[in-house]
């Protein structure tokens, strides 16, 4: 081969640089993120072999993404505590799992529980420790939603969110964690939104006791840290479930609607898929949503004048779209 084409061979300098680049700069990140992405995967494939016979209860459990979280942890072989308000439904949820070809399988339970009866909650602890003497993971799931602007709802109507949404958890978590500190066992999974992260137009009922939730579990988180508790913070974007049929209007009558961005969210399935990963992994706080979520997220951290700016043209744009359907 001649010298000139030995020449063509060679790497240009541009290539050069890129390499150099690649070396220096990204190499120090990348490796790092790959060899805990790793040591993490292999973590849940540790953990998922321990699963079954695991007692996990499941607030919310009735419809959408607490249904699908039934059906993932009973597919991994755990004991599933079915609770919600609805207990033909929560039937219903039983007899599907108890259809499908699971081994080993442990029949689900099924618990009657409002979490807006906050006074009802230390009772309802107490049979759910008569059936299995422990709980190993608590997803805390249950909750409704708010479409209103804050002129227009009531003050009864934030009160029932936050007692729903925050204080009933909060009280379900203070009534059981007890026992899992005798244990010096537990995982408590608190199952957030975006909206906890930062808030939309006509959705301050909603996104408040989100924000509370997450400030809760982020101080819990540390509290317990040293008794081999883990706790978990998950913040989905929209999920593709009746949460807006069942919202509640600034009245505090019924929603019943179906939002486009609810009816186009991700698969709950997909989400439950993703959190039992979490928990898994024992993940501290994860963000689950598609790309314009987590740039609204970022957005509100690191340039909040042009996220606040954002915001107000959509809660304009809101106020339109409601005086025109009226």
């Amino acid at each position: 081969m001649k010298v000139q084409e030995l020449e063509k061979c060679a790497p240009s300098s541009d290539w050069n640089v890129l390499y150099w680049v690649l070396g220096t700069i990204l190499m120090p990140v990348v490796l790092p993120l790959a060899l805990f992405n790793i040591w993490q995967r292999f973590r849940a494939h540790k953990y998922r072999n321990q699963l079954p016979g695991k007692v996990v209860v499941i607030t919310g459990a009735s419809s959408g993404l607490g249904e699908s979280l039934a059906h993932v942890f009973y597919r991994a072989g755990c004991k599933v505590i079915l609770a919600a308000r609805r207990t033909q439904e929560l039937e219903r949820v039983k007899k599907d799992l108890l259809a499908l070809d699971v081994d080993p399988a442990y029949p689900p339970t099924v618990l009657a529980l409002d979490l807006a009866e906050l006074n009802s909650i230390p009772e309802f602890v107490t049979r759910v420790l008569a059936v299995y003497n422990q709980v190993d993971i608590l997803i805390n799931n249950g909750g409704i939603s708010v479409r209103a602007d804050v002129a227009s709802t009531a003050v009864d109507v934030d009160l029932k969110v936050m007692v729903v949404n925050y204080f009933g958890s909060v009280a379900l978590t203070k009534a059981l964690l007890p026992s899992m500190v005798k244990r010096g066992s537990g995982h408590i999974c608190f199952i957030s939104s975006v909206q906890g992260k930062f808030a939309i137009p006509q959705r301050a009922a909603y996104s408040a006791s989100k924000h509370a939730m997450q400030a809760f579990a982020d101080s819990l988180r540390a509290e317990v840290a040293s008794q081999n508790i883990n706790v978990s913070c998950v913040s989905p974007g929209y999920i593709r479930t009746q949460l807006s049929l069942n919202a509640l209007t600034g009245s505090g009558s019924s929603y019943g609607k179906m939002d486009e961005t609810t009816a186009k969210g991700m698969s709950p399935d997909k989400l439950a898929e993703r959190i039992l990963q979490c928990i898994l992994r024992k993940e501290p706080d994860i963000i689950v949503s598609d790309v314009q979520a987590k740039i609204a997220y970022y957005l509100r951290h690191l340039c909040p004048s042009l996220y606040f700016w954002i915001m107000a043209k959509r809660a304009l744009k809101l106020e339109k779209a409601e005086r025109k359907a009226n």
